[in-house]
């Protein structure tokens, strides 16, 4: 399985590059991937494409980041999947490639000019090109390399994803299952509200209101992790998120904001 997640930047295109490309997260370069683009010249040729086309303002680069479940995914098959991935999705589009190994869970990076080489067109990012094109694609090419996803909501012939998770980690409780899924999300968010939609994506509904609810289709009701873990607060895991996992690994529980009543 793997959570996808789409950024739009309009900082410097070297300095995106040279983050997907880092030889420390991707074994000096040997988990990377060029299409389009030349190594050692990506972030010419795509500059020169935007002249070419006289689009050098505003988005600069998109960063798509495909998380894979812990233990699932070999760093090769990672690097297959989005390159895979990227030669469906963004035909004529310079793109870098690098699957990031620096942590418990494989991350492949996939970097690519606003502005299509071949047509000029520049990319439109919205909710709809999210399900139907990134995800959409990405969860297909999980399935054909056997690795689990996780089913539409409505579908009848659905597997619904504690089913999955029951299956595959030897009927863990679904306590432990939505606390692992949390830390998760709270890792790959870039705040509260990304956070939210990274649990919808893993299908989650999320009950908001003086605390935080959450339950997966099929379930009848809510379960509410803030009322004995303050991490798992709306104040808890916001704070997570600017601190990093890192504080959580290590047992130290991050600040909470106190809000009067």
């Amino acid at each position: 399985m793997a959570v996808t997640k789409i950024l739009a930047r309009k900082g410097r295109l070297d300095v995106g590059i040279n983050y997907v490309l880092n030889g420390d997260k991707t074994e000096e370069r040997v988990l990377t991937a060029h299409l389009n683009c030349d190594p050692g010249r990506e972030c010419r040729e795509m500059l020169d494409t935007k002249r070419a086309y006289g689009k050098e303002d505003c988005v600069q680069y998109y960063h798509i980041i495909q998380s894979f479940k812990p233990g699932e995914v070999t760093p090769e098959q990672a690097l297959e999947i989005a390159t895979e991935f990227a030669k469906e999705h963004l035909p004529g589009y310079e793109t870098v490639i690098g699957v990031h190994v620096d942590k418990e869970h494989i991350h492949a990076h996939i970097l690519f000019n606003s502005v299509n080489a071949d047509t000029g067109e520049k990319y439109h990012s919205n909710a709809q090109s999210y399900y139907q094109q990134i995800r959409a694609i990405s969860d297909r090419l999980c399935r054909e390399h056997g690795l689990s996803v996780i089913m539409e909501v409505g579908s009848d012939k659905a597997v619904s994803y504690i089913e999955w998770l029951r299956q595959s980690r030897g009927k863990p409780t679904f306590r432990s299952m939505l606390e692992a899924d949390l830390r998760t999300a709270i890792e790959d968010a870039n705040d509260l509200g990304h956070f939210f939609m990274l649990m919808e994506h893993m299908g989650y509904e999320i009950s908001h209101g003086n605390r935080l609810g959450f339950r997966l289709r099929g379930q009848p009701r809510f379960m509410y992790p803030g009322r004995k873990n303050s991490l798992f607060t709306e104040d808890g895991i916001r704070a997570a998120i600017q601190s990093g996992m890192e504080d959580i690994e290590a047992g130290r529980r991050p600040a909470v904001i106190y809000r009067p009543p």
